[in-house]
């Protein structure tokens, strides 16, 4: 049976995977992996507006993933926790996996 400490620390974790686990999270995440970056060089990259691109980052800024400060009228936005970048990797790597597993299988139908 899990403690209620145990699963407060799975709700936990959820609530942080959960605020990386949409397409413009993921691509602003990969975006500020390069360092620091205002809200207007974000959305222009991924090439959505900044009402929208505010939304994602204070999912992410309210999950603990981001931290934020202000440069004049600028908000500049940086990873909280570079480590996410490992976990990034590791999604990618499962990825990989899904796609030699396909092509094995593949394989057999020739």
């Amino acid at each position: 049976m899990i403690t209620k400490q145990k699963y407060q620390l799975y709700k936990k974790q959820a609530e942080v995977v959960q605020a990386v686990a949409h397409p413009l999270r993921i691509a602003i995440l990969d975006f500020l992996a390069d360092g620091p970056q205002c809200v207007c060089d974000i959305a222009e990259h991924i090439g959505s507006e900044r009402s929208n691109v505010s939304r994602h980052l204070a999912v992410m800024l309210n999950a603990g993933l981001l931290e934020q400060r202000k440069e004049g009228l600028k908000v500049i936005y940086k990873v909280k926790t570079p480590c996410l970048f490992k976990f990034l990797s590791c999604v990618s790597g499962v990825l990989k996996e899904q796609i030699e597993d396909s092509k094995k299988l593949a394989e057999m139908l020739e």
